[in-house]
């Protein structure tokens, strides 16, 4: 969600580009490093889960809610997954009070659609009567701070607070739904990692800041599954990538992937 800047552009850029053909970038990171990672559960009593991730100087905090629903009409046999985001206004000095603006919806567009192409829900087995009732597992986003790479950090948060949540047991009860009192995980059975990379005068480097992100000819989000496979994608910005950058960009999304997905299942596993 980069804020274009002129003087960012003119006075940082060439900064920038000099520290880049020494394989190094403002922070002092490699190419393919990324930020420190911090994520904190079980923040939010009232929802079924919840996971706060620092990324850097970029926090997001995620919230899972489980109710009975009504299936779409085109799948009657799967349950429902749904992902929203919002940047507060306190985030960041650009954003204003309102609906989400498109950047927001791209926003919870890629991180649905990883989670969902990874299958790390199996949504089939949240059909309490097929065409009729169903899970619904919504997941509520809310960007604390903006400083690059809202993609990866709502990525990581969301995929946490999914790992640690438990939902209400419904059972049928003659042609209604009763909820039984107990609680039981959510069917979880992959845990996707996405990795965000920025192009920068055909540099190529993992997890932009803000600064980064405002002098950025092409963004690309590449997620892997548990076995290292790319399961979803998404390109940014008008700029190109060679097909160098783009087989770069895989290398880095599954190795990088493999060293996340350790810290993430580390700070669920107990919760």
């Amino acid at each position: 969600m980069p804020q274009k800047s002129y003087v960012v552009e003119t006075l940082r850029k060439a900064q920038l580009l000099e520290l880049l053909s020494k394989g190094t970038r403002l922070d002092g990171r490699s190419l393919n490093e990324v930020r420190k990672l911090e994520i904190q559960t079980g923040l939010i009593e009232k929802a079924n889960g919840s996971a706060m991730v620092s990324l850097g100087n970029t926090q997001v905090i995620a919230g899972v809610m489980v109710d009975k629903g009504t299936p779409f009409p085109d799948t009657p046999d799967k349950g429902l997954l749904i992902v929203g985001a919002e940047v507060l206004p306190l985030a960041a000095s650009y954003v204003e009070a309102g609906p989400p603006d498109e950047s927001a919806i791209e926003l919870a567009r890629v991180v649905d659609r990883g989670i969902r192409e990874s299958e790390m829900i199996d949504v089939s087995s949240l059909v309490i009567k097929e065409g009729k009732f169903v899970y619904a597992v919504f997941v509520d986003v809310n960007v604390l701070n903006v400083d690059g790479n809202l993609f990866d950090a709502t990525s990581y948060a969301v995929v946490s607070a999914l790992l640690t949540a438990r939902m209400p047991k419904f059972v049928l009860d003659g042609d209604a739904v009763k909820n039984t009192g107990e609680k039981v995980p959510v069917p979880v059975s992959k845990v996707p990692v996405s990795l965000t990379m920025a192009s920068i005068s055909n540099t190529l480097i993992a997890d932009p800041t803000s600064e980064e992100e405002a002098v950025m000819d092409a963004r690309i989000t590449l997620t892997t599954d548990d076995e290292g496979y790319i399961c979803a994608g998404q390109k940014g910005e008008p700029g190109s990538l060679t097909q160098e950058q783009i087989l770069t960009a895989a290398e880095w999304a599954i190795s990088r992937g493999k060293e996340i997905r350790a810290k993430i299942r580390e700070a669920t596993q107990h919760a």
